[in-house]
């Protein structure tokens, strides 16, 4: 890391993915798992469903939900789940301890995690298949409902991935199974969740908006574009600023990669001009543009949109 805000250096970032890796979202082990139903399953269904935390979540977990959970803790990433972080109309956020396959990837013992739980009925349906249509790595994904949902959780895996690689500090993913992704937790030392950009008083606004500007072009160079950033899905963890819900991120060849870049832009600038700053989002947008190579990762084609 340097400097404050924890922006990461470049030459620890890895080269970005590959933007056109198909995303498969065919039966899982987690499908298979429910259509058997056997003992050891059903007992852990029943705990699940006893448990307090989700007794009041019943209209999210179906049995195949259940069972991707089954799946995650059999694969060791899940050991024991604990209280609800936060309730939107497409995913629900959970914490749990990590098991050994999480402790691995994130270095520590007994590692909390954050469990999110998509909708199958998710009511922005619509919405979502807006952002999918035109992204390469879903041409071919119909209009099921349950399909365009499992393709959003898959994507919001592999934008992470992606980001992550291109210097970008976001939650690393840690699993996909179905519906269900799991994910490092952002915290704070109290336990609680991570605040924020807007709950805080930002103390040095220049430098956390060159941070922000910097993920912008690095995303952008990687290919992708946030498409919903603002100050509701960056938080500070230590100091640290993360970029959270990349699920909605696009590559650039979708259709409108340009507008949700400017609009990033734009509110990204908004919020930092109310904290005294003469910026705008033609600026960062400009900034982004000027000193971003989008096919720099070996796709010459990127660039024609």
């Amino acid at each position: 890391m340097t400097g404050e805000y924890g922006l990461v250096d470049p030459s620890e970032a890895d080269t970005p993915g590959d933007e056109w890796e198909e995303i498969d979202v065919s039966d899982t082990d987690a499908d298979r798992i429910a259509r058997k139903r056997d003992r050891e399953f059903n007992e852990f269904r029943k705990r699940i469903k006893d448990a307090d935390q989700f007794k009041v979540e019943a209209s999210v977990f179906d049995d195949a939900t259940y069972a991707a959970l089954y799946k995650l803790v059999q694969d060791g990433w899940l050991s024991a789940f604990g209280g609800p972080v936060s309730t939107g109309k497409e995913a629900n956020v959970y914490t749990a301890l990590g098991g050994d396959e999480a402790a691995d990837a994130l270095d520590e013992p007994e590692p909390e995690v954050a469990v999110k739980v998509y909708r199958i009925n998710a009511s922005d349906f619509r919405d979502m298949r807006d952002y999918l249509a035109g992204d390469p790595r879903f041409e071919g994904i119909g209009g099921k409902k349950s399909q365009v949902v499992l393709a959003w959780v898959r994507k919001e895996y592999a934008n992470l991935k992606r980001a992550q690689k291109a210097g970008v500090r976001v939650p690393n993913p840690l699993a996909v199974e179905r519906n269900v992704l799991v994910m490092e937790y952002i915290g704070t030392d109290e336990g609680g969740r991570a605040r924020r950009l807007a709950e805080v008083n930002v103390e040095n606004p220049e430098t956390a908006y060159h941070v922000v500007r910097e993920y912008i072009r690095r995303l952008y160079t990687a290919g992708l574009v946030h498409g919903d950033l603002s100050e509701y899905n960056m938080v500070i963890e230590d100091g640290e600023l993360v970029v959270i819900d990349l699920g909605q991120a696009v590559t650039v060849h979708h259709p409108n990669s340009e507008d949700f870049l400017k609009r990033d832009c734009r509110n990204v600038a908004n919020f930092f001009s109310r904290q005294g700053l003469d910026v705008t989002g033609e600026e960062c947008y400009e900034f982004v543009v000027e000193h971003s190579d989008p096919s720099s990762d070996g796709d010459d084609n990127r660039n024609a949109r």
